[in-house]
């Protein structure tokens, strides 16, 4: 059977330019209740951070049947990090997350994780890694495993989800287990915020009417919707 993964970073508003919560107090509730609608499982990676600013909504992730996983302490480049740092970051976060359910699986933001680090994740009880992708070096990344961490790459990037439908569609189809990620910061009208054009572009409810579409796109061709650590 073939399957789909979404993925969700939920972390500040487009880190590191802001520091506002919109999309955690106004985009995670949409993506919420279109996953409930539609009655498919995603993967949240949290930050440990807005795991203690926000415990209701990280609950309500964990008790809709959601896999939780971690995205860090503080949305921190680990890739900028000495070892004893990240081992710190990552223990201290996990210690948080593992209070809302059992976390197993793992994204560095930025989808920037060295290899070696990889220890880090095995010592604390992780079995997947997402941190890299098809799309960035080395490209065309496959699923394998490494010390012990089955690193599963994301498929696309977030802001070529909220291009024009046919085109997403298209590219999607050609993809054999497509892992999807996107922040909830997304789904609110970022238009006039001062981030980088692709950030902006297709924000808000069209963002969320092309998710909609993909999703059914998905179940039209039989896909099976599943959490990244089903695949």
């Amino acid at each position: 059977m073939r399957k789909v993964s979404i993925t969700v970073d939920v972390e500040r508003d487009c880190p590191p330019k802001l520091q506002t919560f919109l999309g955690i107090k106004r985009g995670l509730p949409k993506l919420l209740e279109l996953f409930r609608r539609e009655e498919i499982p995603a993967t949240f990676f949290v930050t440990a951070e807005i795991a203690e600013f926000f415990p209701s909504m990280i609950e309500d992730i964990v008790d809709e049947g959601h896999e939780l996983g971690c995205h860090g302490m503080f949305h921190e480049r680990f890739d900028l990090l000495d070892y004893k740092r990240a081992s710190y970051a990552i223990s201290k976060a996990t210690n948080i997350l593992n209070s809302f359910g059992e976390v197993t699986s793992f994204r560095a933001p930025y989808l920037k994780f060295p290899e070696s680090y990889l220890s880090i994740l095995n010592e604390n009880g992780y079995r997947i890694d997402s941190s890299v992708a098809t799309y960035k070096p080395p490209f065309f990344f496959k699923k394998r495993k490494v010390n012990g961490i089955v690193r599963i790459p994301v498929s696309v990037t977030s802001s070529f989800l909220r291009l024009p439908y046919s085109l997403v569609s298209s590219l999607l189809s050609c993809v054999k287990r497509p892992v999807l990620f996107i922040h909830p910061w997304e789904f609110i009208d970022m238009s006039s915020m001062p981030i980088r054009f692709d950030c902006r572009l297709g924000t808000g409810n069209s963002a969320l009417e092309n998710l909609e579409r993909l999703i059914r796109y998905f179940k039209h061709k039989d896909y099976k919707f599943v959490p990244i650590k089903e695949m």
